[in-house]
């Protein structure tokens, strides 16, 4: 029953995508050459540290491909902070302008853990990403699982600039559940938050080495459960990587 769901979440989502993406290139080809490419973005994040209860190692990748209006993203993200939390994630949207800097989606996730187990989980999502106010770059995003729960996720980030080439961005993320869900081991609301601060020294705009201070912790029911299950409830990290543009 999951694969099917998750197969043919994905059938409709790239067959979607695809024909998005023609006409993109339609388009252009009626508003001169210079409209006709497809670009590309994509960044890459991988670091190594120490957390309370052990070491730290994971990446973030994320990127699209397409035009002006009409984009794929693919987005993935590992961490592993000690014996503490775990996460592994894959996901893939079809991306459309809508405003000034705001672009709204919709795709799949696939959950091969979870900030809480090591449940195995597909997900249909929407989300909103864009540019706020102050210039904090905001990403919204609802789920919703094979199994029919109901999950969102929230975070912000703002690029401060000291100099020309050293960068400090802190950062928030915090995810929230509509109903308690026994086999992910959290309870309804919101269930944990991430604060942190990467501060990295651009050699090029395409490569900068990074120092990053993260603090994680469970909040509310999920925490209590947490406490009950004798599991951790926060953990603080630091760590050092590289970030790459291509």
């Amino acid at each position: 029953m999951r694969v099917k769901f998750f197969l043919k979440s994905c059938l409709a989502f790239f067959l979607f995508a695809k024909i998005a993406l023609a006409e993109e290139v339609k388009q252009g080809m009626n508003h001169g050459d210079d409209h006709q490419q497809i670009f590309h973005a994509f960044t890459l994040e991988a670091d190594v540290g120490e957390a309370q209860d052990g070491s730290s190692k994971g990446f973030d990748f994320s990127g699209w491909v397409g035009g002006d209006y009409n984009r794929l993203w693919l987005k993935s993200e590992k961490k592993n902070y000690g014996n503490y939390e775990q996460k592994f994630e894959a996901q893939a949207f079809y991306s459309r302008n809508i405003a000034q800097f705001w672009d709204a989606q919709v795709g799949v996730s696939h959950d091969f853990s979870t900030d809480f187990t090591s449940q195995n989980l597909n997900y249909l999502t929407i989300g909103l990403e864009g540019l706020a106010p102050q210039m904090f770059e905001t990403e919204a995003q609802l789920f919703l699982s094979e199994k029919g729960n109901y999950s969102a996720r929230f975070k912000q980030e703002v690029d401060i600039f000291i100099t020309q080439r050293l960068i400090t961005q802190p950062y928030f993320e915090t995810e929230i559940f509509a109903q308690n869900v026994e086999e992910l081991e959290v309870r309804s609301g919101i269930s944990d938050f991430e604060i942190g601060v990467a501060t990295r020294y651009e050699i090029t705009r395409k490569f900068a080495p990074y120092f990053a201070l993260r603090y994680h912790t469970k909040t509310f029911g999920t925490a209590d459960l947490a406490k009950q299950l004798g599991q951790r409830v926060d953990n603080f990290i630091v760590a050092a990587g590289i970030r790459v543009r291509f």
